[in-house]
């Protein structure tokens, strides 16, 4: 090896200039796991952010082309449920106010939505990750099936019997699937049980934790919906987001979904469709149809990495939270914006829809900050998992709803996990 005085002559360089010359710019890998138009507005996203930087690159990884999982980025666009995934085992992560505090980048937490934040934050109200891609459950429904039933298709259902009554006019007309939903376990159980004022689990730091997810509300819903499948008014094609495309196909005539659906299925425009909120039971006392639980991959920081990289990450951060940079975003993504700022950017160009809108004005209130899901406590992916392989054996006619949602809370209590106490994140 050459010594570095004569290597720097030959580079026409002096020994004091290789000396000083500054270190390269850190860069940072953020994996995720989104696909088309999302995937495609996270590249413009990044491309923005490191025209404009000076702090070093954020490189874009997507799940599916790594290599080896277990070689960990500094960023994960992460839904709860795809740690293994992503990562090949259960990474720590660091608290996104640690990250932003180490670079000493401002973060104004308390701009978030307070209905975004609850999702994010820890039993202290500090912010774990950034709510990047959330969504709220919706109803969507096929307008030209409804006038053929001889629907209203300016009055969707309110109420799950609403939905009965609709799904039975439907399969007069159109047996083949008049009712299903995507992400089951989120939309049908979680948010109806956090709707009508039942937990989705209880659980506190350091202690031991404990589902829910048995209670009347839940076990007369979860009943109702089996009576639906056996009367093919309900059909349902997977845990995940299967029955999308059943609905864009035609083929279903109401569906319950997330809402950046909606941006889907105004670009292809596949029929007439109407969007509508999630139905509620009106015969329980104290229910809140407003009050939703919103779901989706969060931005979050992988724990041990370098101090500069840390600072990157925090410049990009803080990148994400401008309103023009929100609007932008959710303008591609259909992703809930995460600020005030953001919204009044969108609504001045004349986005999102009203039903939207309105969604979005129940994020700034804190009384729909439900805390249904307990602070400090992970392991829900695994706890839809068995939600859903126990709903399937209701649809399979295998087990009574009680039996099915005992079962689920007692399998899935051994999942859930207490937070850490030394500052990481284990997820």
């Amino acid at each position: 090896m050459l010594p570095k005085s004569l290597a720097a002559l030959l580079l026409g360089l002096s020994p004091l200039a290789l000396a000083a010359a500054p270190p390269a710019p850190p860069e940072i890998a953020l994996r995720h796991a989104l696909t088309g138009e999302a995937a495609a507005a996270l590249v413009e996203l990044v491309g923005r952010f490191n025209a404009e930087s000076k702090e070093g690159k954020v490189l874009l990884q997507h799940v599916g082309m790594v290599d080896d999982p277990h070689q960990l980025p500094h960023l994960a666009l992460l839904a709860d449920d795809e740690q293994q995934k992503f990562f090949g085992g259960h990474p720590r992560m660091l608290p996104l106010y640690k990250v932003m505090d180490g670079a000493k980048v401002k973060f104004d937490a308390a701009a978030l939505f307070p209905v975004l934040a609850d999702v994010v934050d820890d039993n202290k109200g500090r912010v774990q990750a950034l709510p990047l891609a959330l969504s709220l459950p919706l109803l969507y429904y096929n307008k030209d099936t409804f006038r053929k039933a001889r629907l209203d298709p300016a009055k969707p259902p309110v109420t799950w019997w609403e939905v009965q009554t609709a799904a039975g006019k439907v399969f007069d007309v159109d047996r083949r699937c008049p009712f299903t939903s995507s992400n089951s376990a989120w939309v049908l159980m979680e948010n109806v049980a956090t709707q009508h004022g039942e937990p989705v689990a209880h659980g506190e730091q350091g202690g031991k934790a404990g589902l829910a997810l048995n209670n009347l509300v839940e076990v007369k819903h979860v009943a109702l919906l089996s009576s639906w499948h056996k009367s093919f008014y309900f059909r349902y094609f997977g845990p995940g987001r299967e029955a999308d495309e059943k609905f864009l196909s035609g083929e279903c005539s109401m569906l319950t979904s997330d809402s950046s659906l909606y941006l889907r299925l105004l670009r292809r425009k596949p029929f007439d469709f109407g969007v509508a909120a999630l139905p509620h039971y009106d015969d329980v006392r104290g229910a809140v149809p407003g009050r939703l639980l919103p779901d989706g991959p969060a931005l979050w920081a992988l724990a041990g990495k370098k101090k500069p990289e840390y600072a990157l990450a925090a410049h990009f951060i803080a990148f994400l939270m401008r309103p023009e940079e929100q609007r932008l975003w959710v303008r591609s993504t259909g992703f809930l914006p995460m600020t005030a700022a953001a919204m009044d950017a969108l609504a001045a160009e004349g986005a999102p829809p009203e039903l939207l809108r309105k969604a979005v004005e129940r994020l700034s209130d804190k009384r729909f900050a439900s805390a249904a899901r307990p602070k400090a406590v992970f392991g829900m992916g695994r706890v839809r998992a068995i939600l859903s392989e126990e709903l399937e054996a209701v649809w399979a006619n295998l087990k009574p709803a009680k039996e099915a949602l005992d079962t689920a809370v007692r399998r899935g209590n051994s999942a859930l996990q207490p937070q850490p106490t030394d500052g990481t994140v284990s997820r």
